[in-house]
This record gives structure tokens, sequence and C-alpha cells, in this order.
């Protein structure tokens, strides 16, 4: 029983966290934010594979998937020309990589993405706002 009340406080306070960072966030801190939070996802997921918690991999894959969906919605393709069009790719194939390591159990493929969302976030964050 301990270890549900724990994880519910430790979502709680994330949710209060989360909900006060976004309420003074810049559209470029938002997608820092995001690109942290998918990093975050990945990372559990990878912690759930090795704990053989199948439902909590899937949940935290889930979440991650659902991030690249939010940071390819701000794409903007209209403005952004090949890199946009490059970008919106990349983020595609993360989100099929992300299946195909939940589905194989894969934690290297887990390790490719997290490699590549972290070289996207270095270059996002060389960009002054």
């Amino acid at each position: 029983m301990y270890p549900n009340t724990y994880k519910r406080a430790v979502n709680q306070y994330a949710n209060v966290h989360n909900e006060s960072g976004l309420a003074d966030a810049s559209p470029h801190h938002l997608i820092q934010m995001l690109m942290d939070g998918f990093l975050a996802r990945v990372n559990a997921a990878k912690g759930a594979m090795v704990r053989s918690d199948m439902e909590l991999k899937s949940v935290y894959i889930s979440r991650a998937i659902a991030i690249v969906g939010g940071l390819n919605e701000a794409v903007d393709f209209e403005k952004g020309g090949e890199i946009a069009v490059n970008l919106g790719q990349l983020y595609a194939y993360m989100s099929t990589r992300l299946l195909q390591a939940s589905r194989e159990n894969n934690e290297e493929i887990l390790d490719e993405v997290a490699s590549l969302m972290k070289e996207i976030k270095g270059a996002w964050d060389a960009i002054k706002n």
C-alpha cells in the first residue's frame, strides 16, 4: 500500500510543478519542457522494462509518443522549410521506433530515440529566445 501512496504523492507534486511552470513559460520554454518530459518518459519506460513491468512500460511509451505528437504539431511547416520537413520526418521515425521498442521490449531502441531527442534539444537549447 505504501508504494501506491508514494506514487500518488510524487505524481501530485509533479502535476503542481508542471502546472506552475506552464503558466509562466514562453513558447520556446514550453518546447524545452516537452523535450525534457519526453526524455523522462523514455527513461521511465526503460526502467519499467528492466523491472519487467510491461503495463507501466506501455504507459510511459504511450506518453512519450504523445509528446512527440505534440512536438510535431508545434513545427511550423509553412515557415520552416526543409528543416521543418526533416524535423517532422524525424518525429515520425521516433514514434515508429518507440512502438517497435514497446513491441520488442528493446532498451537499445529507447536509448536511440533518447539520443535523437537529446541532439534536437541541444540545438533547441542553443537558440536564444
